[in-house]
């Protein structure tokens, strides 16, 4: 019994280390456009979260759903058909594990779609020119 509980932890560990994750470069748009008062709640465009991290997580509560939530979603991320799968195969235990995961991974989808908006598409470069602001080469917001 002491086996199978060593390797639930272990799996439990190796999935959370899995979760997705922004870069540095990321977390410091991220931080440029919070300072400009562009945050994933309040965007300055007309984007939209394409993740719930409330659904993902409370989907997770059955076995693997809000991964596959994650997986097939406007910003699919492929890596969460394989973390569903996981989690369906050690459920009821991966609820612990699979939650937490889902609702953190949402997020920085969410966050890692808003950096693609404001810098590829039009609609939100024209939202920043708006606002007088502009991505320099860095990925930086900053004034005009």
């Amino acid at each position: 019994m002491k086996k199978i509980a060593l390797a639930v932890l272990v799996l439990g560990i190796l999935i959370l280390t899995g979760c997705s994750s922004l870069s540095l470069q990321e977390k410091q748009t991220i931080r440029s456009f919070q300072a400009n008062g562009i945050t994933v709640d309040h965007p300055a465009g007309l984007w939209e979260k394409p993740a719930s991290p409330l659904a993902a997580g409370l989907l997770n509560i059955l076995p693997g759903i809000g991964n596959f939530y994650l997986a097939c979603g406007d910003a699919a991320e492929n890596d969460h058909w394989l973390y569903g799968f996981l989690n369906l195969l050690f459920w009821p235990i991966s609820i612990t594990w699979g939650i937490p995961e889902a609702v953190v991974d949402a997020g920085n989808i969410n966050q890692r779609e808003l950096i693609y908006f404001y810098t590829f598409d039009a609609a939100g470069q024209q939202a920043l020119a708006d606002r007088g602001l502009q991505l320099n080469n860095r990925g930086q917001v900053e004034k005009k």
